[in-house]
């Protein structure tokens, strides 16, 4: 890599990242869950986010329970029906894009993600699935990957009812749901291929529980996501050491990552998850997947769902959303 891993703080970054702690925001390690759920309710879901002409609330079928969902679709008069059944209720086919929010398994609404969503459906002129997958430590470990999987089999069963196209079902999520979208690329591969992803979108993902890393050493204190965060994502979710050295848990971890779909990988310099995230960006390239790997070293973890305020943000958005576009 040319560039450095790890540059001067973006300007335009530190100044989010100054607003964010005068709401007085404590780190996630020091709150209960009830309490940081509560917080992070409050400080990052709202906001102003674009028009999107189709949005509608559904639930699908899970392995235990219901999967709460929010389908966005551009393009389509607010008034006109929603998805019933499986017969499509809009004209062309668009690509669509299975997306998984983060908050480290414990914390995340589709509140929380939808300014993200609401932009990539956009811009990217695609359908976005947004999952509200089952939350830790209520539901541990595998729990949210169930609900990942179902989630890109019923999409894939029934793009056709909200205008999208079936064979070009894509998965990707941010920190704990660029996780779950890459385990859920290899799930799919582990099964036959049925459904197989288009392409996997993994924004600055957690792909391994180990915290000897030089991001982690660099960025214990944060900004915004510090070392001791992590620990406490990872302790509300696994159920035990063992599950840590699972690949659908730390998909780093997994023998073989060969045969699995395309790759877009972010990652930020001034994140604690940086090195996992370029690490797992080299593996699949060594596996033979295609890969396009985007680094920025002057970004925090997050800075996607600070577009409106952050150029470098708003670009790697644009860049993301040309490559939905080319599905």
């Amino acid at each position: 890599m040319t560039e450095p891993l790890r540059s001067e703080l973006d300007p335009e970054a530190a100044a989010v990242v100054r607003e964010i702690e005068a709401e007085g925001v404590p780190e996630w390690s020091s709150l209960s869950v009830e309490s940081a759920r509560r917080v992070e309710d409050e400080v990052f879901s709202g906001g102003d986010p674009p028009e999107v002409e189709f949005v509608r609330d559904l639930s699908i079928p899970g392995s235990e329970s219901e999967i709460p969902i929010r389908v966005y679709r551009p393009g389509v008069a607010s008034g006109d029906p929603g998805p019933e059944g499986t017969d499509s209720a809009f004209g062309d086919d668009l690509p669509v894009l299975v997306y998984y929010h983060g908050g480290g398994w414990v914390l995340g609404t589709l509140d929380s993600i939808d300014g993200v969503c609401r932009r990539l459906a956009r811009r990217g002129e695609c359908v976005v699935v947004s999952v509200d997958y089952r939350l830790a430590p209520e539901h541990p470990f595998p729990a949210a990957v169930e609900d990942a999987r179902a989630a890109l089999r019923w999409v894939a069963e029934n793009a056709g009812a909200f205008g999208g196209d079936p064979e070009r079902v894509a998965v990707g999520g941010t920190s704990a749901g660029g996780n779950l979208a890459a385990v859920t690329a290899l799930g799919a591969r582990a099964s036959g291929g049925r459904p197989t992803p288009a392409r996997q979108f993994l924004f600055y993902p957690i792909t391994d529980r180990a915290f000897d890393t030089d991001s982690y050493a660099e960025n214990a204190e944060g900004p915004l996501l510090t070392r001791a965060d992590m620990e406490w994502f990872w302790d509300h979710y696994l159920r035990s050491e063992v599950d840590a050295a699972n690949p659908y848990a730390s998909p780093l971890r997994a023998r073989d990552l060969s045969g699995l779909p395309p790759a877009t990988v972010l990652t930020a310099g001034f994140d604690p998850l940086r090195d996992e995230g370029i690490a797992y960006a080299e593996r699949l390239a060594d596996a033979g997947v295609e890969v396009r790997h985007d680094h920025y070293p002057g970004m925090v973890h997050g800075f996607l769902s600070a577009s409106e305020s952050i150029a470098v943000a708003d670009e790697a958005l644009d860049e993301v959303a040309e490559e939905l576009r080319a599905l």
